[in-house]
């Protein structure tokens, strides 16, 4: 029988599907988790990443098994990016996808479903007009203390990165975008930073961690529901440039889910999760999902029953599923400081 996913059975870690797949290459997976402990998770996929033929593509966990996967969103002959699920109070999911040949003028796309991800509506822009893209860029919105929906947003334009936050007072109906939020470009070297991670932590007391080209995790807080935000500062996590993400647990504590590796276009292993129990101010417990040599990326993180649950890119040929509980994180930690 399938219990609750990051309970107290060991933790679960699989690919969700073979080599015997409809597709060449996939990336940048998201997860979320639906009633009865079903695990909805979605990718983009195709002959390879930015080729006219890549669409949104869809897996189901339930009972212990996953679905096929099956192409869910395809509005056009252009590449399609990066989607972000997201359940809404209302039991709907929500999709968030880019389209378009360059990163530089993606539109945001977005299409519901209110069947637990069987069927979905016609999709349609999140921002008539937008070109850059709007909306969450590659992790899921959050909904603050006064149901606030923010999505964590960036900007790639030429050879620089921006980040900025997207507001809705009105469950994702309309959409207002805050100022880019401030970044010296004298101490966050390289581009920039871009496809930053959201948690409250007290009521309208939101933060950030943020990829970026300096080598390390960069960060700001807001103290004001998200609409202004501090100067965009360093810390001590290692980055790659690469995808990271992060929720905040039942218990109060932070899950990261990131490649502890310093450098610009550094490599994509290991990845690893970490916990934090101080607002991110250190994380002392890590757990290595994979260590071998290849590619392991992108990972996307939600909070479960009793832990959390992740998917990540495996080698660019799968995506591959972990879920557990923080003491499987902790008994790791302890186990490594055990070693001689």
């Amino acid at each position: 029988m399938f219990g609750e996913i990051g309970g107290s059975e060991p933790a679960i870690h699989e690919h969700i599907f073979s080599d015997e797949r409809p597709f060449a290459q996939c990336h940048a997976s998201t997860l979320v988790a639906l009633a009865d402990n079903v695990i909805l998770t979605a990718w983009f996929a195709g002959t390879e990443e930015g080729r006219d033929d890549v669409g949104i593509w869809l897996c189901k966990r339930s009972a212990q098994r996953w679905s096929k996967p099956r192409l869910i969103a395809k509005v056009c002959q252009e590449a399609h990016w990066n989607p972000v699920l997201f359940r809404a109070p209302d039991g709907r999911v929500h999709l968030f996808f880019k389209v378009g040949k360059i990163i530089d003028s993606w539109q945001t796309w977005t299409t519901i479903s209110d069947d637990q991800g069987t069927t979905w509506a016609e999709p349609r822009e999140l921002v008539s007009g937008d070109r850059g893209g709007r909306g969450p860029v590659k992790n899921k919105p959050i909904i603050l203390c006064d149901g606030t929906w923010l999505a964590p947003a960036s900007l790639e334009r030429g050879e620089l990165y921006d980040v900025f936050v997207d507001r809705s007072e009105d469950t994702g109906r309309t959409w207002q975008a805050t100022d880019l939020i401030p970044l010296d470009r004298s101490k966050v070297t390289g581009a920039g930073v871009i496809q930053p991670a959201l948690w409250e932590s007290a009521p309208g007391h939101v933060h950030m961690l943020m990829r970026s080209s300096s080598g390390s995790i960069c960060r700001s807080d807001s103290k004001d529901l998200g609409r202004t935000w501090s100067p965009i500062y360093q810390t001590e996590l290692p980055n790659n440039n690469s995808g990271i993400d992060l929720t905040k647990l039942r218990n109060g504590a932070l899950a990261l889910a990131y490649n502890p590796v310093s450098g610009d276009w550094a490599a994509r292993s290991p990845l690893s999760i970490a916990l934090s129990y101080d607002n991110g101010k250190s994380w002392p417990h890590q757990l290595s999902l994979e260590t071998d040599d290849g590619e392991f990326s992108y990972p996307a993180i939600i909070p479960t029953a009793e832990g959390m649950a992740v998917t990540y890119t495996w080698n660019r040929q799968r995506i591959a599923f972990w879920a557990g509980s923080p003491r499987d994180i902790e008994h790791q930690t302890n186990d490594n400081k055990k070693s001689p």
